[in-house]
């Protein structure tokens, strides 16, 4: 995607910047100048899970400046809470994390766990929603929105309404095509970088698309910002380049292992088998067992196991 800036009569060609990168995807979505972008997309994801629509939301933990994206330790995601007291924490992926599922799980139990103050019991646990976007995909269906929560496996009752999961992958959106009316997948499409020609058939389907687009060009002009985010990008790049080589290095490793064990056992089977054909050879020479287990060091019961083989 590319956008344009104007700089006297010269007009210059700048590519915007990638809207998956974790840094800027909170730029657009979780600064306080952009509530109401975060409010409409959140909007289309819980209008497609057959859910209300929100009609506030708090930003917890909105965009400052001390979101150093150089920050090893920084996770740049978005915490909200709705007019009833509900929890969301959206988080973009940009690379593989491996053991996602997990994770998820980890991030959200923590979410759900530090709601409880001294002196509060369990009803005043809110309902917690983990909204996960991936630039990969991790479930083996065709769907690129995909929701979980807590049901009985033969009535689909469900447990409680506590917990809430959603898991989108934008890898599934490669064929799909521009829609024709509004909903989640006009965001999606956005965020995996459809052509710019295709952003003003997203607008109409998306009003408030057009303020995260008009941030993005915004965002993709600033100098600093294009620092910040190429310092960001290298960190997740190292990052899950350590992760693969981490990977490919225990397979190795568990290749190697696995065959000096085999050959260990290998050996051990060998000399196993030697002795107990040492054993049958004696025992065909009229020697008696405890003789013959003394001199091949074999427990007399294998020994005498043999005799019945044979």
């Amino acid at each position: 995607m590319h956008g344009i800036i104007n700089i006297g009569l010269e007009l210059i060609l700048l590519e915007l910047l990638d809207p998956r990168n974790d840094f800027i995807f909170k730029r657009i979505f979780g600064s306080e100048s952009n509530k109401d972008v975060l409010l409409a997309f959140l909007n289309s994801t819980f209008i497609e899970a057959g859910e209300p629509p929100l009609d506030e939301i708090i930003l917890m933990n909105p965009y400052t400046d001390k979101d150093n994206p150089q920050d090893k330790q920084s996770i740049l995601d978005i915490k909200a809470r709705t007019a009833e007291g509900k929890l969301i924490n959206i988080e973009m992926q940009l690379f593989n994390p491996y053991h996602m599922e997990k994770r998820t799980l980890f991030y959200w139990s923590g979410m759900y766990f530090h709601q409880i103050k001294e002196g509060s019991n369990y009803s005043s646990l809110k309902k917690c929603v983990t909204i996960n976007i991936l630039n990969y995909s991790c479930l083996p269906n065709d769907r690129y929105h995909n929701i979980f929560r807590l049901r009985e496996d033969h009535t689909l009752i469900p447990l409680i309404d506590d917990i809430e999961i959603h898991v989108m992958e934008l890898t599934k959106l490669e064929e799909h095509a521009i829609p024709v009316n509004g909903g989640l997948v006009n965001w999606l499409l956005f965020l995996k970088g459809v052509d710019k020609t295709n952003w003003e058939a997203l607008k109409m389907n998306e009003p408030m698309l057009k303020k995260a687009m008009d941030t993005l060009e915004f965002l993709s002009q600033d100098a600093q910002t294009r620092m910040e985010y190429e310092a960001r990008l290298k960190f997740l790049r190292d990052e899950a380049s350590r992760i693969e080589g981490a990977k490919a290095e225990g397979k190795a490793e568990g290749k190697v292992e696995g065959k000096a064990e085999g050959k260990a056992e290998g050996l051990v089977e060998g000399l196993i088998r030697g002795k107990q054909q040492t054993a049958l050879n004696l025992l065909a020479r009229g020697y008696d067992i405890a003789t013959v287990a003394e001199i091949t060091e074999l427990p007399e019961e294998d020994v005498r196991a043999l005799t019945m083989e044979h």
